[in-house]
């Protein structure tokens, strides 16, 4: 006779939603606040840029919760958040990235924000750097190419840290940090076209940032003790398209590349792979005898998104690329996709949750996973709802996964389903590809009150916090 296990998540658990500064909060231009790159960049991360701000830029506006702030925050404490992940725009506190003072109107938003939600006891979970490099570091110093960044940094995180450690408790270092590598504008804001960067100048800039996150990671553990810093990466299950030995070599060769960046922030030094594809792919790279100091200063848990899973192969005939994953990757035949071409594979989250428990130990935490779909407003027993059973279904079925795997024994933080409002996509710069449990009127053209709606998606997510995961079932 087997005893079934609780199906509720551990006590503690943190439940909530997540989104960026660059895609909710608008007035680009207020506060004080200086250029980004996603304010030249009005068609997502596969669309070059502009030379300045364009009026069809839907992040401008976002959602304009640099206004309505705590509307949002009170829609979020009626589902039971008990954590809100956000980012803070690095040009509204510093406009050029390199100025000497910080500017005191960005700060003071930020403060009105976190007092909000602990008002409605919501913990922040808070991205210190999320695809948003300060313009002007681009167009200066070519981004996270020139190690003169690293300081720039440093002063950036000094200032947060001082201002903000009674308020805020996680912190991450750099949002999807792996992603560097396949959209360096978006990610490391570097302005050499991907095609003219050569691989010394993209793995040095990966660098910089590794070294960054880690002295942000030792100014915590030493000056601020009371707050945790994390890594952020994508996560992507990668599976062999056959059991040739052949093709998992091909995966073990795609998984290298994508968990190189935690193994640097969790370990403390580079792992022997990357040192031999340096070696093997004349990668020469500038690393000093204090940045291998500073590397060993090594995060407090790992947090990642998670939206899809991808196959390889070494078969040069089957190698066809998936739509809209910027990883790359051959859809799995197994699997169906979202209206994007993204796979839906809730085991998927079991797995990596399992692999990143058993390779680092560390505590997980995940910080964006959901459903993008085009959503039509109806009326319901008179009140203007989505009813989005798609995205009820897409989440449930990944958060019981992600109950199996606690139940796995993989210690797991907590859970910010991504875009927990509708907000303006990274991808596709479109407000079409909605995740949000809030509907808000805005249009791809522009158009729109900004009124927000709670979809039928929402009561569910209420439930299931309240519930603290005992609402989910196995489909």
């Amino acid at each position: 006779m087997t005893h079934a296990e609780p199906r509720t998540f551990p006590e503690g658990f943190l439940w909530g939603g997540a989104t960026a500064a660059n895609q909710l909060e608008g007035a680009f231009d207020e506060g004080g606040k200086g250029l980004s790159i996603q304010d030249v960049t009005p068609r997502g991360i596969m669309a070059p840029r502009t030379p300045e701000p364009t009026p069809d830029n839907l992040k401008l506006i976002g959602i304009d919760f640099y206004h309505r702030y705590a509307e949002d925050i009170a829609l979020f404490a009626e589902m039971g958040f008990s954590v809100f992940r956000l980012s803070i725009a690095w040009s509204r506190i510093f406009p050029n990235g390199d100025d000497e003072q910080p500017n005191e109107e960005g700060l003071a938003f930020y403060d009105r924000v976190f007092d909000e939600c602990h008002r409605h006891g919501i913990e922040p979970l808070v991205t210190i750097s999320h695809y948003e490099t300060p313009l002007h570091l681009t167009e200066t110093y070519d981004g996270w190419v020139s190690r003169e960044l690293i300081g720039f940094y440093e002063r950036y995180v000094r200032v947060l840290f001082d201002r903000y450690s009674s308020k805020v408790k996680y912190w991450l270092t750099f949002n999807e940090i792996n992603s560097v590598l396949h959209v360096p504008f978006m990610s490391g804001g570097i302005g050499t076209p991907k095609d003219e960067l050569t691989q010394s100048q993209l793995f040095q800039a990966v660098h910089h940032e590794l070294v960054a996150s880690a002295l942000a990671t030792k100014i915590a553990h030493e000056s601020y003790p009371g707050i945790q810093v994390g890594c952020m990466v994508i996560s992507m299950p990668i599976y062999p398209l056959t059991p040739d030995p052949a093709d998992m070599l091909a995966v073990m060769d795609a998984d290298h590349a994508n968990l190189m960046f935690s193994d640097v922030h969790v370990r403390g030094a580079y792992p022997g792979y990357a040192l031999r594809y340096f070696r093997e792919h004349g990668i020469e790279l500038d690393i000093t005898a204090e940045d291998r100091e500073l590397l060993q200063n090594t995060v407090d848990f790992v947090s990642f998104s998670y939206y899809m899973s991808l196959c390889e192969t070494a078969d040069p005939a089957k190698k066809v690329r998936g739509e809209g994953n910027i990883m790359g990757g051959i859809p799995n035949p197994h699997l169906p996709a979202s209206e994007w071409g993204w796979q839906i594979d809730p085991v998927g989250l079991r797995v990596v949750l399992n692999q990143f428990w058993d390779r680092w130990g560390k505590p997980l935490f995940i910080v964006e996973n959901g459903l993008g779909a085009k959503d039509e407003l109806v009326v319901v027993d008179g009140v203007t709802t989505v009813v989005d059973d798609y995205r009820i279904a897409y989440l449930n079925d990944h958060l019981y996964q992600v109950g199996e795997a606690v139940r796995d024994g993989v210690e797991v933080m907590g859970y910010t389903s991504w875009g927990c409002i509708d907000l303006v996509s990274a991808s596709t710069a479109q407000m079409s590809k909605r995740y949000g449990f809030v509907y808000v009127d805005r249009s791809d053209d522009g158009t729109g009150t900004l009124e927000r709606y709670r979809k039928k998606s929402f009561a569910w997510y209420a439930e299931v916090i309240r519930t603290n995961g005992a609402s989910l079932t196995r489909s």
